[in-house]
C-alpha cells in the first residue's frame, strides 16, 4: 500500500492565520510545517490517493482563499510515499534545538543522539502533531524556562509549573525533564490535552505531568504556580490579564508569549499597569516576543 503526498510551499509569515483557518473550518488531513531557521513553510497532506490529494486540495484552496483574500498560494506538487516511509517526507524540516542543557530532538534520531553528562532530552513525533518547536513563540517560552530552572538549583523540584493553553504540551514536557516535579497544563481544546498526554507516554513523563481540559478562566482558578507558562495570542492575554497574574505565586514568573514584534509594547503596558510593582522583561525573536513578568516576594 502506498501513500499520496501533497505539498505547497507557502509564506512563514502566513502560518499561523492559515493554521486559524483550518482549526476554524475543522479540515483535517493537512499539515503545516515550517522551519524558521531557514524562514521557510509547507502546508502538507497526506491522502490514501492521488485522487483524494487532489479533491481535498480542491476543497481547501477556495476556503483559504475566501478566509484569507491576501494570501497567494501555488498549486501543489505531488508525489507517491510508500506506507511505512511517509514520515520520512517531514525529517528535513525537523531539526534538533538545544537550550542549555535540554535539546528537542526528533524520535528517529533516538537511537543515534546521545545527550551529554546532565543533559535531557524530549523526544519529538510528527505523527503525534508535536511539531518541530522551531517556532519563534516556543523557542522564547523554553529559553526562560530553562534560565528559570538553573536559577532555582535545588528547589526547582519543589517549585510549581503550570502551562496554560499547552497546545502539544512541549513546554509542560520539557519543565519536568528540567526537574519541575509540580506540572500541570491545560488547553481548551480536548484534542490537544489527548495529544499532549501520548507525548507524555512517548517521552516516558506519564504521571509526571497533569494535562486537562480547561480555559484561562476555569483552567487557573483556585491555582497559584512559580512559573506560569501561557504561549497564547496577545488579544487574549491582554483580556485576561487579572486571571493571568492572579495565578503567579508570590516571587513567581509570568511567561507570555504569542506576541507578534509589534503587538510588543501593547501587551506590556497592559501587564505593566495591571502590575506595577512587578519586574518585567521583554525579547524579539524575529517577528514575535515574549513578555516575563517577575512577581515580588
Amino acid at each position: 500500500m502506498s501513500l499520496y503526498e501533497s505539498k505547497t510551499e507557502i509564506s512563514p509569515e502566513a502560518v499561523d492565520a492559515i493554521d486559524e483557518v483550518l482549526l476554524e473550518l475543522g479540515v483535517d488531513g493537512w499539515s503545516l510545517l515550517q522551519d524558521v531557521i531557514v524562514k521557510r513553510a509547507w502546508l502538507v497532506g497526506i491522502f490514501a490517493a492521488e485522487a483524494e490529494a487532489q479533491a481535498r486540495w480542491a476543497e481547501l484552496k477556495p476556503l483559504l482563499q475566501a478566509a484569507l483574500p491576501e494570501l497567494v498560494v501555488g498549486e501543489p506538487e505531488g508525489r507517491a510515499l510508500a506506507d511505512q516511509d511517509w514520515r520520512d517526507s517531514y525529517k528535513a524540516h525537523f531539526k534538533a534545538s538545544q537550550f542549555g542543557r535540554l535539546h528537542w530532538v526528533p524520535v528517529w534520531e533516538r537511537e543515534k543522539f546521545q545527550p551529554g553528562a546532565g543533559e535531557v532530552v524530549i523526544w519529538l513525533d510528527p505523527g503525534l502533531a508535536f511539531g518541530t518547536g522551531n517556532h519563534e513563540t516556543t523557542r522564547l517560552c523554553c529559553e526562560r524556562l530553562v534560565v528559570l530552572a538553573a536559577q532555582a538549583g535545588d528547589r526547582v523540584g519543589g517549585l510549581r509549573v503550570v502551562d496554560a493553553g499547552c497546545g502539544s504540551g512541549i513546554l509542560a514536557l520539557s519543565a519536568a525533564k528540567l526537574g519541575f516535579k509540580q506540572v500541570e497544563g491545560f488547553d481548551n481544546d480536548p484534542e490537544a490535552v489527548r495529544v499532549s498526554e501520548e507525548n507524555a507516554a512517548l517521552n516516558e513523563l506519564t504521571g509526571a505531568v497533569t494535562f486537562f481540559t480547561g480555559d484561562l478562566v476555569s483552567g487557573l482558578a483556585g491555582r497559584q504556580a512559580d512559573v506560569l507558562l501561557a504561549n497564547i495570542q496577545a488579544d487574549v492575554l491582554m483580556r485576561f490579564v487579572g486571571e493571568l497574574t492572579a495565578a503567579v505565586a508570590p516571587g513567581g514568573a509570568l511567561v507570555l508569549s504569542g506576541i507578534l514584534a509589534i503587538e510588543l509594547e501593547r501587551v506590556r503596558g497592559v501587564f505593566a499597569a495591571a502590575v506595577p510593582a512587578w519586574k518585567v522583561e521583554s525579547r524579539v525573536m524575529g517577528e514575535w516576543s515574549d513578555v516575563a513578568l517577575s512577581r515580588p516576594v
